[in-house]
């Protein structure tokens, strides 16, 4: 009999995992696919479930549409919100009442069962790159770089070369601009560009790196994709091919104030049953659309997601290491 139950008991689990992942909902294939095929060392996973073909069409159902053009540097307005406003919302309370000398103020919440954090900077001038000071060799954890940097806050920023999940973040994908100068990268080739201008407007832009130094980029990186441009959200379909997991993003309010948002995911329970765990595409786009974000871009996630405090690793990243960190390229800074 215990045979007997044991044997019934292995068909059910086939045949659930069969039904998920065969079956007519497309809801865990989606997520299968989507979040396997968007990190950088766990494409196997689904390539063990399902052909190239499989996967080429569950990709081309999830999709984020790219804007038409890139931030309208005109709408914002630094220091443009009225001290006497009444808030339109408790989102809106939670960024603007603060006390007048703060830096920064931090919001953490919970999203769909997931840790959030929200750092509000009140002053966009005081926000910058931060790279590695071994680039093209190796990379440095971000508690690292902030600590040498004197950081308030930071967040990681862009992604880096990392065959087989063994990259050491120390060359970045892409162009990277620092100082108003090109650090990285090719400078001739037009890409997603998002960074902060002279100006200390965050501008989403598609354009050469020269180009954008030309026009008055001082740090920037090559990411995206961009979730909101000119405050109008982007268009999704189905996950937009992102898959779940941990976030990080950077945006600016209409008012100037810059934020930075990170979902955290399972951290170093690497093996619960959802994976990383984490949130969509279109989880972060209505956090940010609560919180008045005006331009806001995808910065490196999953196991790169990293926020760090006042010299204290914040949130649980989820890398192979003691602390969950990576070494990584870059990241943005509040001094």
């Amino acid at each position: 009999m215990k045979k007997i139950i044991f044997f019934i008991f292995i068909d059910i689990i086939l045949f659930v995992c069969f039904f998920l992942t065969y079956g007519p909902y497309s809801y865990f294939r989606d997520f299968l696919v989507t979040t396997a095929m968007t990190s950088m060392d766990h494409k196997y996973l689904a390539r063990i479930f399902y052909s190239d073909e499989m996967i080429n069409k569950v990709l081309s159902q999830n999709t984020i549409e790219a804007f038409s053009s890139g931030t309208d540097a005109s709408q914002i307005v630094i220091g443009g919100t009225d001290e006497d406003i009444k808030y339109a919302s408790s989102y809106e309370k939670a960024i603007l009442e603060r006390e007048k000398d703060d830096v920064y103020k931090l919001i953490e919440f919970e999203y769909n069962g997931y840790d959030a954090y929200l750092v509000a900077i009140y002053d966009p001038s005081r926000v910058s790159l931060v790279q590695t000071k071994y680039l093209g060799t190796y990379g440095q954890t971000l508690l690292n770089m902030s600590i040498e940097n004197g950081a308030l806050a930071a967040i990681n920023a862009g992604g880096f070369e990392d065959p087989n999940g063994q990259g050491n973040g120390g060359r970045p994908m892409g162009a990277v601009i620092k100082d108003g100068k090109l650090v990285w990268g090719n400078g001739n080739v037009v890409r997603e560009l998002a960074g902060f201008t002279k100006d200390n407007i965050l501008m989403l832009t598609y354009s050469t790196a020269y180009d954008a130094i030309n026009n008055g980029m001082r740090d920037a990186i090559e990411f995206g994709p961009f979730l909101i441009v000119n405050g109008k959200s982007a268009n999704i379909s189905g996950n937009g091919g992102w898959g779940i997991n941990p976030r990080t993003v950077l945006a600016q309010r209409k008012d100037g104030i810059v934020l930075f948002l990170v979902i955290d995911g399972n951290g170093v329970n690497r093996y619960n049953w959802s994976g990383r765990g984490g949130a969509t595409l279109n989880d972060v786009i209505t956090i940010l659309e609560r919180y008045g974000a005006y331009n806001a871009v995808n910065m490196d996630g999953g196991a790169s997601t990293n926020l760090v405090i006042e010299n204290k690793l914040w949130n649980k990243p989820c890398a192979i290491s003691t602390t969950g960190e990576r070494e990584l390229p870059n990241g943005w800074m509040v001094k």
